[in-house]
């Protein structure tokens, strides 16, 4: 089995969606998000009061986004409660989208459907990047947790890597970009 030091985690978020996840769960209490799959709200991530949609035992837990954290900092804990912002895809879509990782962004403008951000004149976007061959090899020896596993239990690792960036491009740099070259 992979060494969880040497896994990435399959989602990051920027500050202010880790900002706007906090606003809203002082209004609606404990959340989740799923990454819709397309039809009407496209391939947007939606964020909805915890329980409120059903997760299949199909679906595949992303990771869990830990409140508690700020830009940089490492989770030395699974997040529970109302730190904890589970994030789920159904298994088709994991399927295609399992050697990405999920960036968590915040964009002006009004989203659609039923996720609760819609009224704050702002919208959830997700972006990607790539994963390497080698965090894809690492990823490959963890079994992703689906909604039968979590139903029965288990919870993922925490990442071994910042879940909170200051910006989308610290994530996925843009190759000959403002970041590129950063290390």
């Amino acid at each position: 089995m992979a060494d969880p030091m040497t896994v990435p985690g399959r989602i990051v978020a920027t500050a202010a969606a880790m900002d706007l996840l906090r606003r809203l769960g002082v209004v609606h209490g404990p959340l989740m998000m799923h990454q819709s799959g397309g039809c009407c709200d496209g391939s947007a991530p939606m964020c909805y009061p915890a329980g409120e949609f059903i997760v299949g035992d199909r679906d595949v837990l992303v990771g869990l986004l830990d409140l508690r954290l700020g830009v940089g900092e490492v989770p030395s804990s699974v997040p529970d409660g109302d730190d904890a912002v589970p994030v789920w895809i159904s298994g088709t879509q994991f399927a295609a989208w399992q050697h990405t990782q999920l960036v968590l962004d915040v964009v002006p403008g009004r989203g659609s459907g039923f996720s609760l951000e819609t009224p704050e004149g702002v919208r959830f976007l997700s972006r990607a990047r790539a994963f390497t061959p080698e965090e894809n090899g690492a990823l490959a020896e963890v079994e992703p947790v689906t909604g039968q596993s979590w139903e029965e239990g288990r919870r993922p690792e925490p990442p071994a890597e910042p879940q909170v960036v200051a910006e989308a491009v610290d994530a996925c740099p843009v190759p000959g970009g403002p970041r590129a070259d950063q290390s």
